[in-house]
């Protein structure tokens, strides 16, 4: 189970990058393709793009990246959706540019309660054109989001009803367990933890789950707030990372920290590694 971190770029995709992720001693790293809370898009740097794909591929470093947050594919408006479909294609052709494997992208929100059927109903013909166009070797994962407001996908049951209506197995899950835990899942509970891997494996058939962010919370179970906090400091603890480990339909899963401690906490799952994982 390779053990990873997301890692700052605006100081240059070799540079501040690959710097971050040698430091940390990440074995993947995700990192934004342009701010993650603007439209604009990044100037092109095909010279610079291809030092930091050249630059991975010789460190053996797989790379993932995280489409902008204002990306949502459940919005109510005509003009975000428009854009947000824009930028999520955007994001995969950089995917490609940078030898990216994978595009994670939050599942969106309704926005306005009474549209959760129809989204749903939509949402296979929005996505399957971009997944058509993208690059070989570039998957999509969906991210599960905290359930603030009119979250689309947030629990197990609900993520799984987002992935049955986007119907097309190219497409992944990227879970995260401050997200789960903050929808209400228990995170703390190993069994708790195996069941929900048991009911999307049950559900969606196996190696759909292609990504864990390990991520501790700094509120409660069911807080519907999305604060990561470093692992075993916040209240989830240690036995998230513990149970992901050592589960077996999670074994060759990545696990990434997005988490104020980088380069702590992928020691910290490191070491967990050695005595937990299965595999």
């Amino acid at each position: 189970m390779l053990i990873g971190s997301h890692v700052a770029v605006a100081g240059g995709l070799v540079k501040s990058g690959l710097g971050e992720a040698v430091e940390a001693g990440a074995e993947i790293i995700q990192l934004f393709a342009g701010n993650p809370r603007s439209w604009a898009q990044r100037a092109p740097d095909p010279a610079g793009d291809e030092a930091f794909r050249a630059a991975c591929a010789e460190l053996e470093l797989p790379v993932v990246v995280h489409a902008a947050h204002l990306i949502n594919l459940g919005s109510p408006s005509e003009l975000v959706l428009t854009r947000s479909l824009a930028a999520l294609d955007s994001t995969f052709q950089r995917a490609a540019a940078i030898g990216a494997e994978a595009v994670v992208v939050h599942a969106g929100s309704l926005v306005a309660r009474g549209r959760r059927t129809a989204v749903l109903a939509g949402l296979h013909d929005l996505v399957a054109p971009i997944v058509d166009r993208a690059a070989p070797g570039v998957r999509l994962l969906i991210e599960p989001t905290s359930g603030a407001g009119e979250a689309i996908a947030s629990t197990i049951d609900s993520s799984i009803q987002y992935m049955l209506a986007l119907d097309d197995e190219r497409i992944g899950l990227c879970l995260d367990t401050c997200h789960l835990h903050a929808a209400g899942e228990d995170m703390t509970d190993p069994a708790a933890i195996a069941r929900a891997v048991d009911k999307i494996t049950a559900a969606l058939g196996p190696d759909r789950i292609g990504l864990i962010h390990v991520n501790d919370s700094r509120d409660p179970i069911g807080s519907h707030r999305d604060r990561h906090e470093s692992i075993g400091l916040g209240t989830i603890g240690l036995a998230a990372p513990k149970a992901l480990l050592s589960t077996p339909g999670l074994q060759g899963v990545p696990l990434l920290v997005e988490t104020p401690t980088h380069a702590r906490d992928v020691t910290l799952l490191k070491d967990l590694r050695t005595t937990f994982c299965i595999a």
